[in-house]
């Protein structure tokens, strides 16, 4: 199965504005504030002329800036506990260096005892708060690692090395000052703190913003042109769609991403998801590889198989939006906590809307944490409400991450993690004809007892449901998303299988063996 090179007419700004509006929720920021910051430092180098290899790159750079707090955000936390309110909070605080000094000791262990909180405030003083410099080194060479990867190119890579330079040469790299940083990089800053200090507290309140920042951490001049002009530049921001404007500047030059180039994209948004925490690296692309070995041993159609390997692998961007004070904790999580954590897949399915192309895979990557008797989040659906596709996700991802360490318990063995999978079968949790196929994906023996009568696949089943109570083949292929074509080829498989030739014999098959949806079941 291979999607092949063929145009998926999907354009790379707009699978790189999935991870922007992930960056958002690890920021603590509004949904739409880097795309929104992207608009106006793409306004801001047009205005004052930039040659367009730097107006280019500003568009790049800033969609990606944001992109590295999530591979700080373990040691962030380490330091100073819930890593979004952190960050959240530290971009309201004027930037002198007492302040900065100040904001940061407060929040220091704010996580842990007041011994242990005494202690990372003092090795913080003692080091000179190296640990807090390597973090900060830390999201600047994902940024930039995550930009390479996309072939960017130098300039946006070494615009995004220098995301914590400042104009006095007091930041990141060390000495780094003046017009020795990078002009995308230097306009992205600025871009980013005016889109805040617009949308929160007015374009007035963004222009007096820089001059606390002017000839320090910022360009004088960007910061002086911004507030002569922050009404003219902001014009129009809250009229028109800012995922729709930021697709509309991709630069020039870029064609629709190929599907084998589609799908290397989405593994880069599989890695960043997964970049959260320690404890997940490798969890999407493990989730995808099985579930898409599932899929291929019951026999579903290559476009489903797509799709379901697309899902699984961004199923996990939502995870950004909770703190690793959550994802981290060595102990059982109280109900607030827990209530965190099912938002994540809340998450997931709104930002994969918000990008648009790639919303298609919102309803399957959403499920991944969803159970077959409504036990599940984030919607609580059940049954046949649960696309079959996020059945075959759920399977494959619960028995992945049963096989991984988490904080409160180590990694299960394969044969314990089997059990555990069939328990949830019979606890009504799980489809079972999902969870065979990721079993047998994973080297299980099979169950003696089939998971489905005649053999029938899960998407044969669907077809039988459907047909038997009098589906015309196309609202089949319509209320499933396939072609009639496809339908067709279902079908006679499916009467072959049970051995009847008309409808009402396939029917009778459906209710004899318990294959319809119904009050009770709410599926199969």
């Amino acid at each position: 199965m291979s999607a092949g090179d063929s145009d998926s007419g999907v354009r790379l700004g707009e699978v790189l504005t999935a991870i922007a509006l992930a960056a958002d929720l690890g920021l603590g920021q509004p949904l739409d504030h880097v795309l929104r910051s992207c608009v106006v430092a793409t306004r801001i180098a047009d205005h004052i002329g930039a040659a367009p290899e730097d107006r280019d790159a500003t568009y790049w750079t800033t969609l990606f800036m944001a992109a590295g707090c999530t591979g700080s955000s373990y040691e962030l936390s380490q330091l100073f506990g819930d890593d979004i309110a952190f960050r959240s909070d530290i971009s309201w605080i004027t930037p002198t260096p007492i302040n900065m000094l100040r904001f940061m000791l407060g929040r220091a262990g704010s996580n842990r005892g007041p011994l242990a909180r005494t202690k990372v405030r003092f090795d913080l003083l003692r080091t000179k708060l190296s640990a807090l410099e390597q973090s900060l080194v830390a999201h600047c060479h994902v940024s930039a690692r995550l930009a390479e990867r996309v072939g960017l190119g130098e300039r946006v890579t070494t615009s995004l090395l220098q995301t914590f330079a400042r104009w006095d040469g007091k930041g990141l790299p060390r000495g780094l000052s003046g017009e020795e940083i990078m002009l995308p990089i230097r306009i992205t800053n600025v871009a980013n703190v005016v889109t805040a200090y617009a949308h929160e507290r007015g374009v007035d309140a963004s222009a007096e913003c820089v001059k606390l920042f002017s000839g320090t951490e910022f360009d004088p001049r960007l910061c002086e042109m911004w507030t002569s002009t922050a009404h003219e530049l902001l014009t129009g921001m809250d009229e028109e769609s800012v995922w729709e404007r930021v697709v509309a500047d991709q630069p020039a030059g870029r064609r629709s991403l190929t599907e084998s180039q589609l799908d290397e994209a989405l593994e880069l948004i599989a890695d960043y998801a997964d970049l959260k925490s320690p404890w997940f690296t490798g969890h999407s692309r493990g989730v995808s590889s099985l579930a898409v070995a599932a899929a291929q041993a019951a026999g579903l159609s290559d476009p489903d198989i797509v799709t379901l390997k697309r899902a699984a692998l961004v199923h996990d961007i939502g995870r950004n939006g909770v703190p690793n004070s959550i994802w981290d904790k060595p102990g059982p999580l109280t109900e607030d906590e827990m209530e965190r954590v099912r938002l994540h897949a809340y998450y997931t399915d709104r930002v994969l809307h918000r990008a648009s192309r790639l919303s298609l895979l919102g309803s399957v990557a959403s499920s991944a944490h969803e159970r077959s008797n409504g036990s599940g989040y984030p919607r609580a659906i059940s049954g046949a409400t649960i696309p079959l596709l996020g059945r075959f996700l759920e399977a494959a991802d619960s028995y992945h991450a049963m096989l991984e360490d988490r904080p409160h318990r180590v990694a299960l063995t394969r044969d314990a993690a089997a059990k555990e999978l069939r328990r949830g079968v019979y606890a009504g949790e799980f489809d079972g004809a999902a969870v065979d196929a990721v079993l047998a994906a994973a080297g299980h023996a099979p169950r003696r007892k089939p998971a489905a009568p005649a053999g029938l696949t899960p998407r044969e089943i669907e077809v039988l449901a459907l047909a038997s109570r009098g589906s015309t083949t196309r609202a089949v292929a319509h209320k499933l998303g396939i072609s009639p074509k496809t339908v067709g080829n279902h079908l006679e498989r499916i009467y072959t299988k049970i051995g009847v030739s008309t409808r009402a014999e396939a029917a009778m098959f459906a209710m004899q063996h318990g294959l319809l949806p119904d009050w009770e079941t709410g599926g199969s």
